[in-house]
């Protein structure tokens, strides 16, 4: 088991920390729609999103530097780090966005069920763009 662990133990990390943001997500999405926006209109859902993804982008950045990717970036490489997974983000809340139109202004999906939808094809996203362009492992040299 623990050899098993050990094999796919950044994408391991990266589900158990991508379930907790998604929670995060979800949690501060509920709790901004059904407080300050109870109308539920399509700017109040707009509204309610983006403030979920703060709260959610800031926790992953966090969860992930430490847990997942292990990133050991400091100073000017950890500000550039800090702004790419934040652009990467910024590319996923567009997507996040378009997506909860279309489900809840469009085809009249519960935002609540949208949201949950749409958080799937998020995580996956973020899985790739934070291990292609953010994390990325600087190659070593062996001459």
């Amino acid at each position: 088991m623990i050899k098993l662990y050990k094999k796919y133990e950044e994408i391991i990390n990266y589900l158990i920390v991508g379930v907790l943001t998604t929670v995060v997500s979800i949690v501060s999405y509920l709790l901004f729609a059904n407080t300050f926006l109870a109308e539920k209109s399509d700017l109040d859902i707009q509204i309610a999103n983006v403030l979920s993804w703060i709260c959610a982008v800031t926790f992953a950045y966090i969860t992930n530097r430490i847990f997942v990717f292990k990133s050991k970036a400091k100073g000017k490489k950890q500000i550039k780090e800090a702004c790419n997974f934040v652009l990467a983000r910024v590319f996923s809340l567009i997507v996040d966005m378009l997506m909860m139109y279309i489900m809840f202004s469009i085809m009249h999906i519960d935002d609540t069920i949208a949201k949950l939808i749409v958080q799937v094809v998020v995580i996956i996203m973020n899985y790739i763009l934070s291990k292609v362009l953010v994390f990325k492992k600087e190659k070593v040299n062996e001459s």
